[in-house]
Order: structure tokens, then C-alpha cells, then sequence
């Protein structure tokens, strides 16, 4: 295990036992999901650099419903583009995301909320043209959120399924810490692990440093930007406008 790995574990431990949204713009997610009846609709971007270029979306539209209580519909149409270091830029359509967020533990004051959030990416996208994973993969995790005053932390574990060709089985480990730092404002950082991905890749720690405005109770923005601590990832990113509705 590298100096990087050790002082990620560090960092990590730290942020699991300290005292902190979620979802977009983060990687990690949380267990919490949109009320009853409730609209939330994203229209964003996902930049990501590596050592083959640059790839991502541009933008992608999600949208979450409140179906019933404690429980959310999920959906995410994208336009992806890939651009590599020696080749063209390709554009169009990506893979469908299709899920539902179900939390199964409310929070209390000692003990934390919990839930999962399966998802499923339909091979819609081009993989010949690098738009799209080319096989069906679904994602599992389980996700944990204790708030402590203007603190929040929320993170998880999840298991990847991908059997597309040079693809290969893989686990999520990620944790975030999120304060309020104004009323309309927020900041979070969050480290998270991915086992490799691919036949011959390698595992990688990241993290990403984002924040969220809220313009007014329905108008959002929210921006993270981070890297690899370890590994190709030079760069990711993520930029977004959030609308947020539904009965009062």
C-alpha cells in the first residue's frame, strides 16, 4: 500500500467519525430521497480528463420524483462527447440511467438514515464512438447520512455490475463532508475508492471539492471540481442548474 492509499484511509477515517445534499454534484450520493410528490430536475455537464483525453457529458438532464413517501424515481437522458488525444471528437447520445432511491431507516437523533439506490445504465450511447459502455450495467449501493447541526455526512459502499468487453466487475467505497456555510450556501468534500474498472486498469482514490447556491427555494447551482489521488483521472468535474418543485 503507496503513501497516497495511507493517507487516504487517514483522511477517510477522519471523515466517517467527524461531526456536515447530495447527489449532483457529487459522486457520492446519499440516502435521502426527494419528498413525497416533489420534482427535482438537473440540466448538467460532467467533464473528465485522463490520460486518454477528455470525455463526458454535455449536457445530461436528470430528473428525480417523489413517487411515495420515502421513495424516488430516477432518470438520466444524456448527450455524451469523446475526445481523444489522437482522434476526432464524437457526440451524441449516451446510456439511459434508470433507478430508484428507497430509504429504509429514517434519522433520529442518534441513529443515521439509510437506504438504497439501484440503478441500471441502458447501452443506448455509440461504443464504437466512445458514447456509450456498449452492456447493460447496474450499480448497488447502500447509503448512510447523520446530520449534526450545519454539518452533514453521507457515504457508502456499492457494487458495480459491467460485462462489456475489457470491462470487469468493481466496488465504490466514498464518504462526504458537507457544511452550511451560509443559508444558501454550501461546501462539501468527499473521497471516494474505485477497485479497477477494466481488465488492466487500477484501482484509484479520488476527490472531488464542490458547492452548492441556492438562488432562491426552487433555483440551484451547483459546481465540483477534483482528481486522482492515485491513478489517470487528471481531472473531473461537474456543473449544473437544479429546479426543485412540487405541493407546499
Amino acid at each position: 500500500m503507496g503513501t497516497i492509499n495511507y493517507y487516504f484511509v487517514i483522511i477517510l477515517f477522519i471523515l466517517i467519525f467527524s461531526t456536515a445534499f447530495a447527489g449532483p454534484p457529487y459522486d457520492t450520493d446519499d440516502p435521502e430521497p426527494v419528498e413525497f410528490r416533489h420534482w427535482e430536475f438537473y440540466l448538467s455537464s460532467r467533464p473528465v480528463h485522463d490520460d486518454a483525453g477528455w470525455n463526458g457529458t454535455a449536457p445530461h438532464a436528470e430528473v428525480n420524483y417523489g413517487a411515495i413517501d420515502n421513495l424516488q424515481l430516477h432518470v438520466i437522458l444524456p448527450f455524451a462527447f469523446n475526445t481523444p488525444n489522437a482522434g476526432k471528437t464524437n457526440y451524441g447520445f449516451g446510456d439511459i440511467e434508470l433507478g430508484f432511491k428507497y430509504r429504509f431507516i429514517k434519522e433520529t437523533s442518534t441513529i443515521p438514515q439509510v437506504g438504497i439506490f439501484p440503478m441500471v445504465d441502458i447501452p443506448s450511447g455509440n461504443q464504437s464512438k466512445g458514447l456509450g459502455n456498449g452492456s447493460t450495467q447496474v450499480f448497488l449501493p447502500v447509503w448512510i447520512q447523520k446530520s449534526f447541526g450545519k454539518w452533514i455526512t453521507y457515504g457508502g459502499a456499492g457494487y458495480r455490475i459491467n460485462n462489456a468487453s475489457g470491462n470487469k466487475n468493481s466496488v465504490y467505497l466514498g464518504w462526504l463532508l458537507q457544511n452550511q456555510v451560509k443559508e444558501n450556501l454550501s461546501i462539501g468534500i468527499e473521497l471516494y475508492h474505485i477497485t479497477p474498472e477494466t481488465g488492466d486498469g487500477e484501482a484509484e482514490n479520488r476527490f472531488n471539492i464542490g458547492a452548492v447556491y441556492d438562488v432562491t427555494d426552487n433555483h440551484h447551482i451547483l459546481i465540483s471540481a477534483g482528481r486522482s489521488l492515485n491513478g489517470s483521472t487528471l481531472f473531473q468535474g461537474y456543473i449544473g442548474y437544479q429546479l426543485t418543485f412540487g405541493p407546499k
